[in-house]
């Protein structure tokens, strides 16, 4: 009950900062999935071919795993902060005002980098910024935070739908399997020749079709004015912390008396704990992570922490991408052979699902220790990949291993970023590497994935999820037993304030 009631307390002196921040996480899930509906309308629209188009996926990957290992360098002060979130989210809104106009391929993808960069940067200023606030009650913060992913993820392809093409670009004497190589080859970036229709091969010289470009361009418009007030929320968080250069500094308000009360309160005995100057304070940028200075004097299980909690996320997030990619060509395929219609349906189930699961694991956090909420997640991927695996015939199965498989993912990422922090008690680069591992992974498994898919076959891919899922699981054994090794950090006095009552006030300006 006090836990509550203390939780809600810090809810009520931070709402609007706590509210601006899942709102660009919403400008984060809205960026991350119109790719996929709307790449055969982009490909006529630019007229390029797949070995080209897929540069665009790639472009926004590997500038999205930048961004997020250069996100720590806005960290400093909150002014920082709030700048970095309020020029990535108004530069989403751009690329997407700015994608119809993108008759290049080179073009498209050199926005498409703009946008990987900013929501790198928003994936770990946004995060470390709600732990920075709420500290131990972080947990259920964070999975609204995530929700709010999966939420802008599945509302992006709904808007795109009405807008796309019925008409195919490709010249009618295309082979009947052109979707599906379309399908498998949009991630990997290279096509075996023989496996190529010879449409598909000359369609640079085909001539674009503009009422399909116009078509699809109101949809990249009505996302834009979709996600305009989210940098207008950042704006106005600036303006009342008079962060603004018109806006003179304010002088602290004056506590209520509940919040005095709270303030005033002696913290639990686990929070008193003290951290040894050896510990930096505060979150750092990756690479600020790196200097020799700060490994000085810190055990062997402060950095193993870091390496088996990033590998986890490396696996499972890159579950997530090689799932959602490719689970349509598996469909299709044999044994299964899915419908092309029917089969488009289980990439918006599983992100479906994924934002259910979000949405459920709000109340469930409060309640539930995150490393139980980790542990329930990474059993339930590798038990719906065994599953798949045996009834790989079954298309009922599919379907339902695809809603199983998104509920399991969905509360991963902010479930393991809470416990890793409670572990480090909020000190060293936990935000960061896990923010860039979980990057590295969703880009290197599809391709990993892809490429096996590719040159195996079908069946290989629930074989590399049940791989994937067991190698997830034993980096979290493994993290579970340095956890146990790590030494308590109470070595001396401190003045940390306890229970994450450190406001936005605290923040230099």
């Amino acid at each position: 009950m006090g836990c509550d009631v203390r939780v809600s307390g810090l809810l009520r002196r931070n709402l609007q900062p706590t509210l601006t921040y899942w709102s660009v996480f919403f400008s984060f899930g809205l960026c991350i999935a119109f790719l996929g509906p709307t790449l055969l309308d982009l490909r006529c629209q630019t007229r390029s071919s797949l070995p080209e188009i897929s540069w665009v996926f790639f472009s926004q990957q590997f500038c999205l795993l930048l961004g997020s290992a250069l996100g720590g360098v806005f960290k400093r002060t909150l002014a920082q902060s709030l700048w970095a979130l309020f020029t990535s989210s108004l530069a989403i809104s751009l690329v997407f005002a700015t994608i119809p106009f993108c008759r290049d391929v080179e073009v498209l993808a050199s926005v498409m980098a703009l946008a990987g960069l900013a929501m790198g940067c928003i994936d770990t200023v946004a995060n470390m910024q709600l732990v920075r606030i709420y500290q131990k009650d972080s947990a259920v913060f964070l999975q609204v935070l995530h929700f709010f992913v999966g939420f802008g993820a599945l509302l992006s392809p709904l808007i795109a739908d009405p807008f796309l093409s019925e008409a195919n670009c490709l010249p009618a004497n295309s082979t009947a399997n052109a979707t599906s190589v379309f399908h498998a080859s949009r991630v990997l970036g290279r096509q075996h020749p023989e496996a190529q229709p010879r449409s598909n091969r000359t369609l640079p010289g085909l001539p674009s079709q503009d009422g399909a470009g116009t078509r699809v361009s109101y949809a990249f418009w009505i996302m834009a004015l979709i996600n305009l007030p989210v940098p207008l929320a950042v704006l106005h968080l600036l303006s009342k912390e008079r962060l603004l250069a018109c806006c003179p500094q304010r002088r602290p308000l004056l506590l209520s008396a509940d919040e005095l009360t709270l303030e005033t309160q002696p913290p639990e005995k686990e929070d008193a704990s003290s951290l040894s100057p050896k510990f930096h304070p505060g979150h750092e940028d990756l690479f600020s992570c790196c200097q020799r200075k700060n490994f000085r004097g810190v055990p062997s299980s402060f950095f193993a922490i870091h390496i088996t909690a990033a590998l986890v996320l490396f696996m499972t997030d890159g579950l997530t991408g090689a799932y959602s990619a490719f689970v349509y060509s598996y469909a299709v395929e044999k044994p299964l052979s899915v419908g092309h219609k029917v089969a488009g349906y289980l990439p918006s189930l599983f992100w479906g699902f994924i934002t259910l699961g979000r949405l459920i694991s709000i109340p469930v956090s409060s309640r539930v220790k995150p490393v139980t909420m980790v542990f329930i997640n990474v059993v339930g991927v590798v038990a719906t990949y065994l599953v798949l695996l045996v009834f790989s015939h079954n298309v009922v199965f599919l379907f339902v291993g695809t809603a199983s498989l998104g509920l399991s993912l969905s509360s991963t990422f902010p479930s393991m970023l809470a416990y890793t922090e409670d572990v480090l008690q909020y000190r060293g680069c936990a935000t960061t590497v896990l923010v860039t591992g979980a990057g590295i992974g969703e880009m290197v498994l599809q391709m990993l994935v892809g490429s096996i898919f590719q040159a195996q076959g079908s069946y290989s891919f629930l074989v590399c999820g049940v791989i994937f899922g067991g190698l997830a699981f034993t980096f979290y054994i493994l993290l579970l037993f340095f956890h146990r090794m790590h030494p308590g950090l109470s070595s001396g006095p401190t003045r940390d304030k306890a229970l994450g009552m450190e406001s936005l006030e605290s923040y230099q300006r």
